[in-house]
């Protein structure tokens, strides 16, 4: 099997008195292998990312209002989300908000909503949730307003909003380089488990990748190593997922090494970061082995740890459409 598959069944069309409405899932993502290659000229840093999307996932629903009427957004923490931090950003900073805006210029017209962003995912936690929730909004507004636009045309759009929302627009399995605008999908890896560790501590991306240029002047990118892992269609064995800004989220977060050390010690095996920080990742063979050890790490360290399967199905099948 390929991973957790949200049936088909999940688009609903039917009419009713209520205002059109559709409701979209933002998974979160993996990086089960991340090379990173020196900064640019313009300060940027191409990568090669083997990325993976899994079923914790934050909700957008969005209603769709009249033609001259302004749209509403609100941002909430679902109430089962494992770890909450402060909204604090200005909502038209919002990576959600700003994927609505970028849609309305592509084409040329106000499209207002009214939007529900319901959160799981832990901010700045390397999971990609700002992104999802970009790469959510576009789909179900293109979904809402009946705009055709395919996934190409979405990622495109999302393209200008973060390197992982083009590949969010689908999720999967792809390996994802550049600045995240080329994408190869793979297929999606077998038995692909997993817990999430979700420590309290900081990982600001741009202070991770200074420290990476600082610890690795001359980086050159793995794109050989990710891409033969990414080939297979099983799941990596534990001790092979890697990530070039490791190492650099350790030197800005210090307690991150020695959380990662001493819950490696308690599971006896190895112990991953996904993204640029601040959460940790290990493998498991399978959904009760991946229970019993978020269950353990949680007790033992007081720290949420989520087990999590791979979502392989391709973005439309995350939405839900009501109304008329």
């Amino acid at each position: 099997m390929g991973g957790e598959a949200y049936p088909p069944q999940c688009i609903r069309r039917y009419r009713c008195t209520m205002r059109p409405t559709v409701h979209a899932l933002a998974p979160a993502k993996l990086n089960l292998a991340l090379s990173v290659g020196g900064c640019n000229k313009n300060g940027m840093h191409p990568i090669c990312s083997w990325m993976v999307t899994v079923n914790l996932h934050d909700e957008v629903t969005l209603e769709r209002l009249d033609t001259d009427a302004r749209s509403m957004y609100a941002i909430l923490w679902h109430p089962e989300a494992k770890q909450r931090s402060e909204i604090d950003w200005s909502i038209t900073n919002d990576l959600a908000v700003r994927a609505h805006h970028a849609v309305e210029e592509h084409v040329g017209r106000k499209l207002p909503v009214k939007m529900r962003l319901d959160k799981r995912i832990p901010v700045g936690g390397g999971l990609g949730g700002g992104s999802s929730n970009a790469a959510a909004m576009l789909r179900a507004t293109n979904e809402l307003f009946e705009l055709k636009l395919d996934h190409e045309q979405l990622a495109k759009i999302g393209q200008s909003l973060g390197s992982d929302v083009p590949f969010l627009v689908c999720g999967g399995s792809a390996v994802v380089e550049g600045l995240g605008e080329r994408l190869q999908p793979m297929r999606f890896p077998t038995d692909m488990h997993a817990v999430l560790v979700l420590p309290s501590v900081a990982c600001p991306t741009g202070a991770v990748y200074r420290a990476f240029d600082a610890l690795v002047p001359q980086a050159v990118l793995q794109t050989d190593r990710v891409h033969s892992m990414a080939a297979r269609s099983e799941a990596p064995a534990m001790h092979e997922p890697f990530n070039d800004l490791a190492e650099p989220a350790f030197e800005v977060a210090p307690k991150l090494r020695g959380e990662r050390e001493e819950i490696s010690e308690l599971i006896q095996r190895p112990v991953h970061v996904s993204g640029s920080g601040s959460t940790l990742f290990f493998l498991c063979n399978g959904p009760a082995e991946s229970e019993l050890l978020a269950d353990a790490v949680a007790r033992h360290m007081s720290i949420p740890a989520i087990p999590v399967q791979g979502v392989a199905t391709q973005a439309p099948t995350w939405l839900h459409r009501q109304g008329s």
